[in-house]
């Protein structure tokens, strides 16, 4: 159950709970204000379930550290989840229930279970199935909106792809991956020279504490300003093209266990923890289709059945022994295509459509599907032959742009939600 542990960990978003009253004329209140944020406020109880949801996937795993602490990290992720959902909620995004149902299924699904067993463990980890909906829309809707506001506006020019491949084929090593940790002790933006101190004597003190001893984990839970925070500061496995720059320079000297001493950006100050590192082969092997369809859509005048029967026809012919090249010419709408007798070309996994490829890879070379449908209109295809084919340097341009793009996004990110937070309106109603 690790996989559904950690999306608890990460869908962990917002729950309410009611004021519970003693009795008719007694009103005991067990729960107030503890954060304004904008217009919308965080009690204690939603707090309190938080942090005893984090804390029981957690504690199994790592050392936590103090209530105290713990709380006021909890807290501070909450009040940026708040902020997102009050930007998306004005940019008008929103997420339909059958979004919704779809992911569930599918986390069911990857963790084997029926959607009745998959309520029971909900049950058994002290969530509700509403409470899970809600987490997961509001999840969606928060990714939806970081798509919007920064991934969709990363750029990846040739020339960006063709420097990093140049840059990263003279590092030796350079296709190692790393699995980092990671603390951030941010810093507000135009900080003063005092506040920039202060970050850095708090970062220098942090690392004083993990060489000393201390767990790197719980330090970071308790302590960094970073996203992935409340995971132990774990960024996952990463290439150099995956980190920013002056990462990828400082774990070149880095032996596995070893922890930086505090690095400056404008986010703030960073400490890095080499946790353990691998050699990936990196030579890629595809196995390629040529395939030849014909496509026949359905209009005001021709129905869909009426197509579906027009290539069953044709389809009988072409197993009667005429030539599919001259058929695909004469009655495909697919004219690029069909000029060349329907060939499609050779293609790789995921250039066609998934209906399109999905029915393609049923075939045999030389077997003929049933007519189908796409988005396109309604196919019959043929399978004529398949091939390996080493495409290590089309695969190599396409994970250095995936890189690149990760790159540029986190560091987007990481400034786009430090200006939103800076810009919202936060009051806290108890002592920090």
């Amino acid at each position: 159950m690790k996989v559904l542990s950690l999306l608890f960990l990460i869908l962990a978003l917002l729950s309410a709970s009611p004021v519970v009253t003693a009795g008719k004329s007694d009103v005991v209140e067990l729960d107030h204000i503890i954060a304004v944020v904008n217009n919308d406020v965080i009690t204690k109880v939603e707090l309190e379930d938080r942090l005893q949801l984090i804390k029981k996937q957690l504690g199994a795993r790592t050392q936590l550290p103090d209530d105290a602490i713990l709380r006021k990290q909890v807290l501070e992720r909450m009040i940026m989840e708040k902020i997102q959902l009050q930007i998306a909620k004005r940019s008008g995004i929103r997420v339909d229930d059958e979004t919704v149902n779809r992911v569930i299924e599918n986390i069911a699904g990857e963790n084997k279970l029926s959607m009745d067993q998959f309520r029971q463990v909900l049950t058994r980890d002290g969530m509700s199935f509403a409470g899970f909906r809600k987490n997961i829309r509001n999840e969606l809707i928060i990714n939806e909106l970081r798509k919007r506001q920064v991934n969709n506006k990363i750029t990846i020019s040739d020339q960006e792809v063709d420097n990093y491949l140049s840059n990263h084929a003279n590092m030796k090593n350079h296709d190692d991956e790393y699995l980092l940790g990671h603390i951030l002790i941010a810093t507000p933006e135009a900080a003063t020279p005092e506040q920039i101190q202060e970050a850095r004597s708090r970062a220098e003190a942090l690392r004083n504490r993990i060489l000393a001893g201390e767990d790197f984990s719980r330090i970071a839970i308790g302590n960094s300003d970073d996203p992935q925070a409340l995971k132990g500061g774990n960024l996952g496995w990463r290439k150099r093209g995956q980190m920013p720059t002056f990462f990828s320079k400082v774990i070149e000297n880095m032996k596995v266990g070893d922890v930086s001493p505090p690095l400056r950006s404008a986010s703030g100050f960073h400490i890095i923890k080499l946790m353990d590192k691998r050699s990936p082969d990196l030579s890629h092997e595809v196995q390629q289709t040529l395939a030849r369809h014909i496509l026949i859509r359905p209009n005001q005048i021709v129905s869909n059945e009426e197509v579906r029967q027009r290539l069953e026809s044709l389809r009988a012919r072409i197993l009667a022994g005429e030539d599919f090249g001259q058929l695909a010419r004469a009655h495909s709408a697919d004219t690029a295509s069909a000029a060349e007798s329907g060939s499609l070309g050779w293609s790789n996994p995921g250039m066609m459509v998934p209906k399109f490829e999905e029915e393609m890879n049923r075939l045999e070379p030389g077997q003929i599907s049933q007519p189908f449908r796409t988005q396109f209109g309604w196919h019959i295809v043929q399978v004529m032959s398949r091939r390996k084919h080493d495409d290590s340097e089309q695969y190599l341009r396409n994970e250095a742009r995936k890189f690149i793009g990760k790159r540029k996004a986190e560091e987007a990110a990481q400034n786009w939600l430090r200006r939103m937070r800076s810009e919202a309106y936060v009051e806290y109603r108890f002592n920090q």
